[in-house]
């Protein structure tokens, strides 16, 4: 096993990428792959590592896809087999002439939640600690603060323009200072699946109005939260500090999608009528006007051939 995959993975992961794994966990010849064959799928469609030829990847491909999607991992087959599959087991046909059979785990690895915390107050660090307590991946933006500060952050920056915001990220501005609409103007321009403002209303209605002044969209402005948290009758920082917790749970709750990526869009492949997933790397040829996604060169070179004959045998 290449010492490569667990480099690339421990990348993916320091870089907050989503990615999938895909593992051969049973191989039955005639196939090039064998049982510990592993391999990356990135959201672009890219496959890094080797579990098959043209039969297997644009399947593998396909199924990771989802899998960063939906957040489940599931277990594939490959095989000419045509009867029930077993329970549990996603079936597709294996189209290569050799035959042969390959099982292959797929497992979706997601970054982990984040929580980027605005401001030095009290507030600011019950929210850093519960968060940590909570297996979160805490971020504290806020210029001039040390690990001392916040000894339960996993990283601390200047500005929100220095972190890694992607939709598994919640963002608190608690910082209660005279420059809040700047934070937040910031953290409604990233893709932060929840922004939380700690203001009374008043204030809050104060900034939604500073903001809508300079040109934030109306949209963007719907996502802001404020009062950040649950009313349940918090009273001291903790208890703030969990409610704005438990609102963003369920938030995440309501909008799972936003877990992971887009499900994929997928096209047939004219020349063995292969699903494949329609990914930037994926292989593609233009024939008047039209785009056609290949399961590998082979297919790809006998379409360039000859489109027009390939077209009409397909038909």
């Amino acid at each position: 096993m290449s010492a490569g995959f667990f480099e690339l993975a421990a990348e993916l992961l320091a870089r907050r990428e989503p990615f999938a794994t895909a593992t051969v966990v049973r191989a039955e010849r005639p196939t090039s792959a064998k049982p510990g064959a592993k391999a990356i799928v990135t959201p672009d469609g890219r496959l890094v590592g080797w579990i098959g030829g043209s039969c297997a990847a644009p399947v593998v491909i396909r199924e990771s896809l989802a899998a960063i999607a939906d957040g489940e991992a599931r277990l594939i087959e490959l095989s000419k087999t045509s009867g029930t599959p077993r329970p549990g087991v996603r079936h597709f046909p294996m189209t290569c002439h050799s035959g042969g059979t390959l099982e292959i785990h797929i497992e979706p690895l997601l970054p982990t939640e984040q929580l980027i915390v605005v401001g030095r107050t009290p507030l600011a660090r019950a929210l850093a600690a519960l968060g940590a307590a909570m297996g979160r991946h805490v971020v504290v933006a806020e210029r001039d603060v040390t690990t001392e500060d916040f000894p339960t952050a996993d990283a601390i920056v200047p500005d929100l323009s220095r972190a890694r915001i992607d939709a598994r990220t919640a963002i608190v501005v608690a910082a209660r200072g005279d420059a809040d609409e700047d934070s937040v103007e910031a953290a409604l321009a990233t893709p932060a699946r929840y922004v939380g403002l700690v203001a009374s209303r008043t204030r809050g209605d104060v900034i939604r109005d500073v903001l809508q002044r300079r040109g934030v969209s109306a949209d963007r402005l719907a996502r802001l939260k404020y009062p950040a948290g649950l009313d349940i009758g918090a009273r001291n920082d903790e208890e703030i500090a969990l409610t704005i917790l438990a609102e963003i749970l369920q938030v995440r709750r309501a909008a799972p999608q936003a877990e992971g990526a887009a499900e994929p869009s997928e096209a047939v492949d004219p020349i063995c009528d292969m699903t494949v997933a329609t990914t930037p790397s994926a292989l593609r040829a233009e024939f008047e006007g039209v785009t056609y996604y290949f399961c590998g060169e082979g297919c790809r070179r006998r379409f360039l051939k000859d489109p027009a004959a390939a077209l009409a045998a397909s038909t």
